[in-house]
C-alpha cells in the first residue's frame, strides 16, 4: 500500500474511530438481485443488514480530500480480506455542492486501486451504488472510498452501506437455483391405460429436441462455401450475428451503390440451418467506421442519407432478423446527434420500427458490463440514454445490448449491472462476448466460462452471443474457439461443455405407484417416450418460461 493511502487510513481513523471491519461469514445465506436506478427521496436499508460493515444504517458525510495519487472521500477501512471471496458492495449515495456526478467506489489495496461500483448521484435524492470484487491475493488492511469522477471538491454522502462476503460454492448456488428457475421447468408424466388405469413402472425417457435459450457467436463471410465452418457451427449455435457484412460501410461503401450478396448469402445458411439471427448494424456511432461519402454529408443530404439506409436494409430482410441494433456504441461517440440534433437517434427508432414492426430494436456498447473504470459507460448513464428512447413514441427501444469485450472479468460487478439494468425490464443480451488475447489461451477459457455461467443464470439474460467469428486469416477480433481446421482450442471446449450441460439429456425413470414420473428440464422442444410391455408412445411438447409443472398424459 502506498504512503499516501496509509495517510488517507490514518485520517480516516481520526475522523471516524477504528472502526476496523474484519471478514465473516455468510453460510446458507441468498444473494439479493434487487437493484434501483431511481434517485430516491429516502434511501433504502441496507442490503444483508450491512453485511460486515459495521454501523451501516448511519449517515456518513464525507469531505474530499486529495492524495498526491488524486485519491479522495475515504469511507471504510477493510482487515483481512481473503483471496478469493466473492464480495457483493452496495450503498446509497448523495451529494453536496453541485447537482450531479458519477461516483465511483474504490478499493486500495497493496496491489493497487480498483473501481468496484459507480452510481449517478444527485443533490437531491439518494442514489443506489452497487458492484463488487474478488482479491487475487489476501489483504491485511484495504480502503474502500469514494470520488467524484472529475475529482471536483464534491462532499459525498454515503448511506446503507454494505459488503457481503460469499464463498464460490454459494455463488456457484445462486446461479444453480436461478437456472431452476429461469431455464428449467418441472414435468410430470402420467401414464394411464385405455380404461383410464394407472400403470406403474412404465419406462419414460425425454429428450430435448430443441433449445429456448438463444446462444451462438458472430459469422463472418469465411463461413460462404466452407463445409466444415458451416458443420462445426450449426452443431452448436441456434443464434447468429454477421460480424461486419451489414455495417453500412460493407452495404453501400459509395453512394447509391447497393451491395448486400454476402449478407444474402450468409441468410441462406443460417436459414438453411433453423438459426436465428440479429442485425448488426443500422448505425455505427464512431466516425471511425462510418462511410467516408457519409462523414461528408450535412443538414437535408446527411438525413435522406440515414433514412434511405435504414429503409433500404430493413426493408429488404423484412421479418428475416430477429434483432437490430440500431444504434451502435452511443455512450462512446455522437456522429449522428452532432448533426442532426438530439432527436435523431429517436428518429431512427421510429423510421427502423416503420419498416420492419415485428424486429426488435436494440441499443449496444461496450464497457458496461465488463468494467466501471470508464465514465462514459458506467451503468446509470446507459440507463439515462435508454430511459430517454423508452418514452419516445410507444417505446421504440426494447432491448439492452452488451458488447462484453472483457480482460479479467470482475464477476460481481457483472452481476451487479445486470441487476441495475433488470429494473428496465427489458431484455438484456450479451451480444460480443470475447476475452482479450493478450491474457493467454488458458486464461482466456477459464475467464469466458465465469462470464458465460454469470451470464446464462441471470434472471434478466435473453440471449449470448460469442464474438468469434473466423476471418480469412485463420484469425479473429480477439478470442477464437477453433483452430483453422476446427479443432478446438481451450476456449472452444468451454463451449462445448457448458452446451452440454445447459441441455436435458439422459433423462430416465419409471412411473410410481400413481403412474406418474417427475423430473426437470430446459426450456425448449422436448420428446417423451413411455413404454411398458409391448406399448411405445412418444409427445412431443414444448417448454416455455412458465413456473408452473408441466403435466402431460400418456395413454398406453
Amino acid at each position: 500500500m502506498s504512503p499516501n493511502m496509509k495517510a488517507a487510513i490514518a485520517l480516516l481513523l481520526t475522523l471516524f474511530g477504528s472502526h476496523l471491519l474484519v471478514h465473516g461469514t455468510a453460510d446458507g445465506l441468498r444473494y439479493d438481485y434487487s437493484a434501483s436506478t431511481e434517485c430516491k427521496s429516502h434511501s433504502e436499508p441496507a442490503l444483508y443488514k450491512g453485511g460486515i460493515l459495521t454501523e451501516s444504517t448511519r449517515q456518513t458525510e464525507v469531505k474530499n480530500f486529495k492524495t498526491e495519487n488524486g485519491a479522495s472521500s475515504p469511507g471504510f477501512v477493510l482487515s483481512n480480506l481473503t483471496a478469493g471471496t466473492i464480495y457483493s458492495f452496495s450503498c446509497w449515495v448523495q451529494i453536496k455542492g453541485r447537482d450531479s456526478a458519477l461516483i465511483k467506489a474504490m478499493l486500495n489495496t497493496a496491489s493497487g486501486t480498483t473501481c468496484i461500483g459507480t452510481a449517478l448521484a444527485r443533490s437531491h435524492c439518494w442514489s443506489f451504488l452497487k458492484g463488487g470484487f474478488v482479491l487475487d491475493s489476501p489483504s491485511l488492511s484495504s480502503l474502500l472510498y469514494f470520488k467524484a469522477s472529475d475529482q471536483n471538491d464534491t462532499t459525498i454522502l454515503v448511506k446503507s452501506a454494505s459488503l457481503q462476503p460469499f464463498s464460490q460454492e454459494q455463488w456457484n448456488q445462486h446461479r444453480e437455483d436461478s437456472i431452476q428457475k429461469r431455464r428449467k421447468r418441472f414435468i410430470t408424466v402420467h401414464v394411464s391405460d385405455a380404461q383410464g388405469n394407472r400403470v406403474r413402472g412404465a419406462n419414460v425417457s425425454a429428450q430435448q429436441l430443441s433449445k429456448d435459450f438463444p446462444f451462438g457467436s458472430a459469422i463472418a463471410s469465411t463461413i460462404l462455401g466452407n463445409k466444415p465452418y458451416q458443420d462445426w457451427f450449426a452443431e452448436r449455435f441456434n443464434a447468429a450475428v454477421f460480424e461486419n457484412e451489414l455495417k453500412w460501410y460493407a452495404t453501400e461503401p459509395q453512394p447509391g451503390k447497393l451491395n448486400y450478396t454476402l449478407a444474402d448469402g450468409m441468410l441462406e445458411f443460417v436459414r438453411a440451418h433453423q438459426i436465428s439471427v440479429r442485425g448488426h448494424n443500422i448505425f455505427w456511432e464512431d466516425p471511425k467506421y462510418t462511410p467516408s461519402w457519409v462523414r461528408n454529408l450535412t443538414g437535408d443530404a446527411l438525413k435522406a442519407a440515414v433514412n434511405s439506409r435504414i429503409r433500404s436494409l430493413l426493408r429488404r430482410y423484412k421479418g428475416d432478423f430477429v434483432h437490430w441494433d440500431v444504434s451502435n456504441e452511443m455512450l462512446h461517440f455522437n456522429f449522428y446527434e452532432e448533426r442532426l440534433g438530439p432527436n435523431a437517434t429517436l428518429e431512427f427508432f421510429q423510421t427502423a420500427k416503420q419498416a420492419d414492426p415485428l424486429t426488435t430494436l436494440f441499443m449496444n456498447d461496450f464497457n458496461v458490463v465488463e468494467t466501471c473504470e470508464d465514465d462514459n459507460a458506467s451503468v446509470d448513464n446507459y440507463v439515462v440514454r435508454l430511459r430517454q428512447l423508452m418514452q419516445g413514441d410507444e417505446g421504440m427501444l426494447q432491448g439492452i445490448g452488451l458488447e462484453g469485450h472483457f480482460g479479467k472479468p470482475n464477476i460481481p460487478l457483472m452481476r451487479a449491472v445486470l441487476d441495475k439494468l433488470a429494473t428496465l425490464k427489458l431484455p438484456v443480451w450479451l451480444t460480443e462476448i470475447d476475452i482479450s488475447r493478450n491474457l493467454g489461451l488458458q486464461n482466456q477459457a477459464a475467464y469466458l466460462e465465469e462470464v458465460l455461467r454469470e451470464g446464462f443464470s441471470h434472471p434478466s439474460m435473453h440471449g449470448i452471443m460469442l464474438w468469434t467469428a473466423l476471418d480469412k486469416s485463420g484469425t479473429c477480433y480477439q478470442m477464437c474457439l477453433t483452430d483453422t481446421n476446427f479443432q478446438n482450442l481451450p476456449t472452444g471446449d468451454v463451449v462445448d461443455k457448458l452446451l452440454k450441460e445447459w441441455q436435458s439429456i439422459d433423462i430416465k425413470g419409471q412411473t410410481n405407484v400413481r403412474g406418474s414420473y417427475s423430473f426437470s428440464a430446459f426450456l425448449g422442444e422436448h420428446e417423451v417416450s413411455v413404454s411398458s410391455g409391448n406399448a411405445t408412445k412418444r409427445v412431443t411438447f414444448s417448454l416455455d418460461g412458465s413456473q408452473e409443472t408441466k403435466h402431460i398424459n400418456v395413454q398406453l
